[in-house]
């Protein structure tokens, strides 16, 4: 992914945890299953830009 793919992909996150969260709880499955895919895919960016690739997938897992 592009880093400016990966911004599209955590803007979308982003408002899904937010809608999420306004409907039930910040501890709620699935608001944290969101915010970990937000987490990985911002932590994705960091590297990118910083690095100048993207890391291993596997070791995102």
């Amino acid at each position: 992914m592009t880093a400016e793919q990966i911004l599209d992909h955590i803007e979308q996150y982003r408002q899904k945890m937010m809608i999420l969260a306004s409907r039930s709880s910040m501890v709620d499955n699935e608001v944290v299953e969101v915010s970990s895919k937000l987490d990985s895919l911002i932590n994705q960016y960091i590297h990118l830009t910083k690095n100048g690739g993207l890391p291993d997938q596997r070791a995102l897992k």
